[in-house]
């Protein structure tokens, strides 16, 4: 990469540690993209707050950055663990809100400002800079590369910090012209009419996903057919969307686009998954605003329940607090329902109190994605909004015994890998900052992108994920070898929680660039592979006993003992 004379001089550290760590990492990234410059960053979003989501990874880099960092450019932060204001009523602990508090002074610290909020592109809607950003928030990236004038890749809340930190990124994926085409197309063949049946949809889209498709960048779906989309569906869908990776989507015709797969969506499947989501028992807890409620949002909850008396706790509203001034009688409306209206935190992101939640209901399948994993492991439902408060006005509407919702179901994961056997030698690439490094261990392999988020235990590394071909497996001290990673921007933290506890894979193996896995691998040193001649996660098997070595900026991956293939 081609650096700035400020740029090498943070690199060697003339500008502090933290300085030249986030630009070790950014170096890192570009270089392994192909990157020939840094690009100047307008805008950053930081993810990772929750102590829920970030966890020990997140604590312990935050307080380990020292004094000498400092973002360069307007940085705004994501959705903390709980709301201030009520904490108790929510069921968190005291230790739980110490926790919290921490991590938002160490971003304080930073210069971040505390926005606190999972959409900031309705924060600046009007004036959202052109240009580059550093965002993570997986739904923020989709929503601004599908609708506004700011591009940005699919960043970790680790590189968007850094990038934060150094005030530039490097210029590459979805920064550039040549990779903002669409590589899937989704016939609808249907009527949306609610924001929920958009997210029905971003949703169904991952699940049907085929392994094997050529998507660096991840999957870019046209989804044609669909019609008029307000905000607040094109929110719903890029949330959802983003649950599989998407960071990039079309509701109009894309330029030049090469199609790698055709889906269709019918009536049959908008309805199919409404009845598989639909609560088969007695509803603990409705929650609206995942990503958060915007003002429509909010109104439309609060026209539901004008006039209605819900039993107290059975309906939390999460919005952002930079609504709060204009939504006084909505709330008022709510609130004199009997519901709660939140800010500054986000369903996703939650500690329930187990004691009295054990179902919830939504309308969002964003929040039904990482409720109902291993993240809160919390029985979760889906349905529109008067349903939703139809339930939440009464604890009876489902039938049943209460506390015993909807398990989640397997995910029909397609892969294609098969058994191999016989010899094999693949040469790859490396990271920049990496000199040269020899590992030998055994090989946990699958074709399926990894969620870390909820998906991969934190403390013990053993992926749980029903359906996942890994699922039950643990990746601690093993070769790790996958795809890619799918999901959360918060995976590097979970990752980086697994390392410091020593519960981490001993090396890491990927098809291409994965932009949530490598900036842990460049910040804790763990060796990391990518872009072979021929797919790793389809020329070894699991079990089989490898070599990696790292020598003069090429990585060489060979098979030393085959596992056996039962028969």
């Amino acid at each position: 990469m081609e650096l700035t004379v400020k740029q090498q001089a943070m690199l060697a550290g003339n500008h502090g540690a933290a300085k030249q760590m986030a630009m070790r990492l950014l170096v890192d990234l570009g270089t392994a993209a192909d990157a020939p410059q840094m690009v100047p960053v307008a805008a950053a979003h930081v993810s990772g707050v929750s102590p829920l989501t970030g966890g020990h990874g997140l604590t312990t880099f935050l307080e380990k950055l020292g004094d000498d960092a400092q973002v360069e450019v307007e940085t705004t932060l994501n959705s903390a663990g709980c709301d201030s204001r009520c904490w108790r009523e929510m069921g968190a602990t005291t230790d739980y809100v110490e926790r919290q508090q921490r991590i938002l002074d160490a971003y304080a610290a930073l210069g971040v400002r505390l926005t606190l909020s999972c959409t900031p592109y309705e924060a600046v809607q009007t004036s959202l800079p052109d240009g580059v950003g550093a965002w993570a928030e997986s739904n923020a990236v989709c929503y601004a590369n599908s609708y506004t004038e700011l591009r940005t890749n699919r960043d970790s809340g680790l590189s968007a910090l850094a990038a934060a930190i150094c005030g530039c990124t490097p210029d590459y994926g979805l920064l550039r012209d040549e990779n903002r085409t669409a590589n899937l197309l989704v016939e609808v063949e249907c009527d949306l009419v609610e924001s929920v049946d958009f997210s029905v949809l971003g949703d169904w889209v991952g699940k049907q996903l085929p392994t094997g498709l050529a998507l660096p960048w991840g999957p870019v779906p046209h989804f044609r057919g669909v019609g008029e989309a307000n905000h607040e569906a094109r929110k719903a869908l890029s949330a959802a969307a983003a649950n599989y990776g998407c960071a990039l989507l079309y509701l109009d015709e894309p330029p030049a686009a090469e199609y790698q797969a055709t889906l269709c969506f019918t009536t049959a499947d908008l309805e199919a998954r409404y009845a598989e989501l639909a609560p088969r028992h007695a509803v603990d807890l409705v929650v609206i605003g995942c990503p958060q409620a915007s003002p429509a949002e909010v109104r439309a909850t609060a026209e539901l329940v004008r006039n209605r008396s819900l039993p107290e706790g059975r309906l939390w509203v999460f919005t952002a607090s930079r609504h709060w001034d204009s939504l006084h009688e909505e709330v008022a409306a709510i609130e004199a329902a009997g519901g709660m209206v939140l800010r500054d935190t986000c369903p996703e992101v939650v500690h329930y109190d187990r004691a009295s939640v054990n179902h919830i209901l939504t309308n969002s399948l964003k929040a039904e994605h990482y409720l109902q994993s291993g993240l809160n492991s919390m029985p979760t439902s889906v349905a529109r909004l008067a349903d939703c408060i139809a339930h939440a006005a009464d604890p009876e509407m489902a039938d049943g015994v209460a506390h015993k919702g909807r398990r989640p179901s397997a995910v029909a994961h397609h892969s294609t890998k098969v058994p191999q056997a016989g010899a094999l030698s693949l040469a790859g690439s490396g990271l920049e900052s990496q000199d040269t490094w020899m590992v030998e261990g055994e090989a946990l392999v699958t074709d399926v992108p990894l969620t870390f988020l909820g998906f991969v235990n934190r403390r013990t590394g053993v992926v749980e994920e029903p359906g996942h071909p890994l699922n039950g497996e643990s990746i601690a001290g093993k070769v790790l070898v996958f795809p890619r990673g799918s999901g959360s921007s918060v995976a590097p933290y979970v990752l980086l929680g697994l390392l410091y506890r020593n519960h981490g894979p001993l090396a890491i193996v990927n098809t291409e660039i994965d932009q949530q896995t490598l900036p842990a691998c460049s910040l804790l040193g763990v060796p990391y592979a990518h872009s072979f001649g021929r797919d790793p996660c389809l020329e070894l098997n699991s079990g089989d006993q490898v070599k990696l070595e790292l020598r003069d900026s090429i990585v060489t991956l060979e098979l030393l003992e085959r596992a056996p293939v039962s028969s």
